[in-house]
């Protein structure tokens, strides 16, 4: 479903809403049909006859009306919630889909821009179509009804106002196409500022570490400047619609007084009839009109600007939840190619493996080389270039509840707020608390769990509380507890000690299934049945034994990690 079907249905379903404020557009609309009829009443039967209390009532009775007005006004609003924020839920839902499904994800750093679409380009089509909702329509119910009260007041007005009017709707429709290239302009423009903004401040240490500073805010700045360029354009493009706008509205009303008094001399008109279609063109259709305009020159034009951005990253297609049966857990890699993007040079290229359950299998190489991509290779997470991974005889992405059978724990150890039995029952919702605590004790993060209260214990937001290897050690006890036959550590005990790290990886090679170690550090190879070297264009497997006689680069890695690093002397 493209995101523009998703706007329209998301809307769709708020049927309800809508036809209430269908209703409230009625209420609302009523001071606009009868504010010229009642003051022409208020003239011709009361002031000018002589009757003034007969006039005061006319005008009460449009206070009367006034009041039904902004009653249907309080309406609309209370509605207003009930239909826009679901829509908005709807688009994030999307955009997060899109980042997730994004073939060329950023690597090593946040999404800015993915931050910059939820942020502003879904809130933008939210409060555009909350304002279509409350002022178009509005506008829109106003002008039809002062027309309408204009035709039964002075119909010999109508023409000579109508022609101004059309004019102006006419040119300004001809100016939307150059307001539209523009307002696109400044949404890339505000997405290429978060970005460059995001990639600098998360990199902050590197940037002054390598005195790259000036590199990077000379790169800022050029990014500031394209975005005060395009919100300049944008701004002299609404200048000209405002000046188009104003003319139509304001031409109308200096002509209905050229003709009045003479059409009053010549009794073709009363008095209370010219009054009265001044009240329907200063009070009602010159506002209606200016505000008519800006929503359709602003609101509408933003809220299709950012529909169409939305659409050009967010659209994936249709879920569609893996039906395959896998024939066990065994796990079969052929021909893996992946590369990021438009890389020329792969970071995993024509692999070939093979893991049976009960095998420990240590991945080790540069940093860089590729070994958390594999990661997401195995468990499905990325979409191979070339060759394939099979679960049990299936493509893994296609395997059924494929989350029950393989689990991943990166380096960032996701702890949310909540109980500690919440975060570390979240894969086993159906685990007892004697097998929470039994995990939390098997993986070493007993001691942590009793320090937190026990399963009770509530974690606070972002790890509030928590050190990066507490974080680590509550992600470990999570996937134990869980069904998961296969489980990755992509690095998942960085922040934790060597002796908590070989503690937490027999535990995992004893609980069964298959264990595969993104390795931190070395020593992880040691404790594994098989180790799978990455280097580049080279990729070895074998025994450590093995491989320290075969393989140059892994022997180069395990003499650098034993070998302690000389001490530099003065001189």
């Amino acid at each position: 479903m493209s995101v523009r079907q998703l706007y329209w249905s998301a809307l769709g379903r708020q049927w309800r809403g809508g036809l209430v404020l269908l209703g409230c557009s009625v209420l609302e609309g009523a001071p606009a049909f009868f504010s010229g009829r009642l003051v022409e009443l208020a003239v011709d039967q009361g002031f000018a006859a002589g009757r003034p209390g007969v006039g005061v009532a006319w005008l009460a009775l449009f206070g009367a009306a006034a009041l039904l007005g902004a009653f249907g006004s309080r309406l609309v609003w209370h509605q207003l919630g009930k239909v826009v924020e679901p829509l908005r839920d709807a688009l994030v839902t999307a955009v997060v889909r899109g980042v997730l499904h994004d073939p060329a994800p950023p690597r090593n750093r946040p999404d800015a821009s993915g931050v910059a679409r939820i942020t502003q380009h879904v809130e933008v089509v939210r409060d555009a179509t909350a304002g279509l909702l409350v002022q178009a329509r509005a506008m829109v119910v106003t002008t039809i009804a002062a027309i309408a009260g204009l035709v039964t007041v002075a119909g010999q007005l109508v023409l000579p106002v109508a022609v101004p009017v059309v004019l102006s709707v006419a040119v300004f429709a001809c100016l939307l196409p150059s307001l539209a290239r523009r307002q696109r302009a400044l949404a890339l423009a505000d997405e290429h500022t978060a970005e460059t903004v995001g990639t600098a401040l998360s990199g902050m240490r590197d940037v002054v570490a390598c005195g790259a500073e000036p590199v990077a805010a000379l790169g800022i700045y050029d990014a500031v400047d394209r975005q005060a360029s395009a919100a300049v354009r944008v701004a002299w493009s609404g200048a000209a619609r405002s000046l188009v706008i104003s003319l139509g509205g304001f031409v109308p009303l200096l002509l209905a007084l050229s003709l009045a008094p003479a059409m009053v001399a010549r009794g073709e008109l009363t008095a209370g009839g010219a009054l009265g279609a001044l009240v329907y063109l200063a009070t009602t259709m010159q506002p209606a009109l200016r505000g008519l305009a800006a929503t359709a020159g602003t609101v509408v034009l933003r809220l299709l600007v950012a529909l169409r951005r939305l659409a050009e990253t967010a659209e994936v297609p249709g879920e569609v939840a893996g039906t395959a049966e896998p024939r066990g857990t065994d796990l079969t890699v052929r021909g893996l190619t992946f590369r990021w993007g438009a890389a020329p040079e792969p970071v995993v290229r024509g692999l070939d493996l093979d893991l049976r359950p009960g095998e420990h299998l240590a991945v080790v190489g540069p940093s860089g080389i590729g070994k958390s991509t594999l990661a997401g290779l195995l468990t499905g997470l990325l979409e191979p270039q070339a060759g394939q991974v099979l679960l049990g005889g299936q493509p893994v992405r296609s395997v059924h509840k494929r989350h029950e059978l393989v689990a991943l724990i990166p380096q960032e150890a996701y702890v949310f707020a909540g109980t500690v039995r919440d975060n570390l029952g979240l894969f086993a919702p159906t685990a007892t608390d004697a097998q929470l605590r039994a995990a939390a004790e098997i993986v070493g993060a007993g001691a942590l769990v009793a320090r937190l209260g026990g399963l009770d214990g509530e974690l606070g937001h972002d790890k509030e509380g928590l050190s990066a290897g507490e974080a680590q050690l509550i992600a470990l006890a999570r996937v134990y507890a869980c069904r998961a036959r296969i489980v990755i550590l992509d690095e998942a005990t960085s922040h934790v000690d060597p002796i908590i790290e070989a503690h937490a990886e027999r535990a995992f090679a004893a609980r069964g299934g298959t264990l595969i170690v993104i390795a931190h550090r070395l020593s992880s190879a040691l404790r594994a049945g098989r180790v799978l070297v990455l280097d580049g264009h080279e990729t070895a497997l074998g025994h450590h034994t093995e491989l320290l006689r075969r393989s140059r680069r892994y022997a180069e890695l395990m003499q650098a990690w034993t070998e302690p690093v000389p001490e530099a002397h003065a001189g």
